[in-house]
């Protein structure tokens, strides 16, 4: 039995888990004073916008594990290697909500292991039904991760513009991937799946932000 396949999973795993994510793009936001946001940003608004970018980071870490588990099941070359960059290009987000977490002085879900090893497996059940309904889970899962990060730049302090434009461009790099999704032959998903996907994300991102 070759084991490489399992040890390459593995090594993606605790590299998103533990490892500093990489990020090829300039971080948005950087060039925006933060010593004007201290000054403004209380101690109560700072770690609200830390949870939220904490909140996000953790949908960071299920997508990295979603898309890990829909290529691993995919039947078609192209759509694999279309999943696996995907995958490449959020980790970019992964990156940068990390270090806006810290920059905050906030930190990171204690349960990220949790919703890794859930998505996990929910992107490895996906991609078990074949690639069009494989695809049409990962259209619909950026189209409700667009209108999170939207509700999130409503919710953050008006002075946090570093937080504000790092969910902005995660919202467009999102929109980016389901439409490559439906571009692909994706398959629109019964409303009770949808449905289904909106309250786990409400679990997790309730719990995510005070854990």
């Amino acid at each position: 039995m070759n084991l490489d396949p399992l040890i390459v999973e593995f090594d993606k795993a605790l590299r998103t888990l533990f490892a500093p994510a990489p990020t090829a793009r300039p971080v948005p936001g950087a060039d925006q004073p933060e010593a004007e946001a201290e000054t403004v940003l209380d101690a109560a608004a700072r770690a609200h916008a830390a949870a939220l970018m904490r909140v996000n980071h953790c949908g960071e870490i299920c997508a990295q594990a979603l898309y890990q588990g829909q290529a691993l099941t995919s039947r078609d070359a192209s759509i694999k290697q279309a999943l696996e960059q995907a995958g490449r290009e959020e980790t970019e987000h992964l990156a940068w909500t990390e270090r806006r977490i810290a920059e905050l002085g906030g930190r990171k879900s204690l349960l990220n292991p949790l919703w890794y090893g859930g998505a996990l497996a929910i992107g490895v059940i996906a991609g078990k039904f074949g690639d069009a309904w494989n695809l049409g889970f990962l259209a619909e899962t950026e189209r409700q991760v667009g209108a999170h990060l939207e509700s999130h730049q409503a919710r953050l302090p008006a002075e946090d513009r570093r937080s504000r434009a790092i969910l902005e461009q995660m919202r467009i790099d999102e929109a980016s991937h389901a439409e490559t999704a439906l571009r692909l032959g994706a398959h629109e998903l019964p409303a009770p799946i949808k449905h289904g996907m909106r309250l786990a994300s409400r679990v997790m991102t309730t719990t995510a932000y005070y854990l």
